[in-house]
C-alpha cells in the first residue's frame, strides 16, 4: 500500500471534483490530468485526520501472491498429515502381528505360509497390493482372485490369506514359499535383517 499525504486545500479540490459516490481519490486525480482510465486500483481509504488521504494501491499481483501463499500453507498441512498418517503406518511391523504360538500350533508349512501373510496384510493393508506384481517365470504367485490364479498355471491350489482380498499360490515347496516371503517383505520395505526374520518364522 502507498501512502500520499497532501493539504488540506488540495484534499478540498479532490473532493469537490467527485463524480459519484465511491470514485477512488486516483480515479478523480487520473480524471483530473487526462491519464487515463484507473488500472487495477482500490477505492481509496480515508484516514481519520482531515489533513491526510490514505490512497489504497493495492495491485492484483499482490491478491494472487497471497491467494498463492494461502493455498501453499494450505498445502503444506495436508502434506504433513499424510506424512504423520505414513509414519504412523510404518511404526506396525509384521512382527506386531504375528503371534507364535499360533505358528507353532500349525501342523504344515502352508498354514505358516498363510499366516505369515495375513500379518503382514494387517500390519501394511494400504500397501500390501504390491505383491501381485511378484511373480514366477510362468506364473504369479499372488492375486485378487483366486480364477486370477488358477488362470496362470494348472496345479497352483490357490488359498486366501486369511482375513484380505489376496489370494496366493500354495502348491509351491518350502524353499519357494521362503523365496516368495522374501520378495513380499522387500516389497514392503522391510530391511535385510527383518527379512531374514521372517523367513525364519516358516
Amino acid at each position: 500500500m502507498k501512502n500520499i499525504e497532501i493539504d488540506e486545500e488540495l484534499y478540498q479540490y479532490i473532493a469537490t471534483n467527485t463524480q459519484f459516490i465511491g470514485e477512488s481519490a486516483s480515479a478523480i486525480l487520473r480524471r483530473l490530468l487526462n491519464l487515463g482510465v484507473e488500472a487495477k486500483l482500490e477505492p481509496v481509504t480515508v484516514n481519520e485526520s482531515p489533513d491526510v488521504v490514505a490512497v489504497n494501491t493495492l495491485i492484483e499481483s499482490e491478491t494472487e501472491a497471497s491467494a498463492a501463499q494461502a493455498e501453499t500453507t494450505e498445502l503444506e498441512e495436508s502434506k504433513s498429515k499424510a506424512v504423520a498418517n505414513l509414519v504412523s503406518q510404518c511404526n506396525e511391523t509384521v512382527f506386531n502381528f504375528i503371534n507364535k504360538e499360533e505358528l507353532a500350533m500349525q501342523r504344515g508349512a502352508v498354514g505358516r505360509f498363510l499366516l505369515i501373510l495375513a500379518a503382514l496384510y494387517r500390519a501394511h493393508p494400504e500397501q500390501f497390493g504390491v505383491v501381485t506384481e511378484i511373480s514366477g517365470r510362468d506364473r504369479l504367485y499372488f492375486a485378487n482372485s483366486e480364477n486370477k490364479l488358477a488362470e496362470s498355471g494348472s496345479s497352483t491350489k490357490p488359498r486366501q490369506i486369511p482375513e484380505s482380498p489376496f489370494w496366493v499360490i500354495t502348491n509351491s515347496n518350502t524353499t519357494r514359499k521362503k523365496m516368495m516371503l522374501t520378495k513380499a517383505s522387500i516389497s514392503l520395505g522391510y530391511s535385510d535383517e527383518d527379512v531374514e526374520k521372517i523367513r525364519e518364522l516358516l
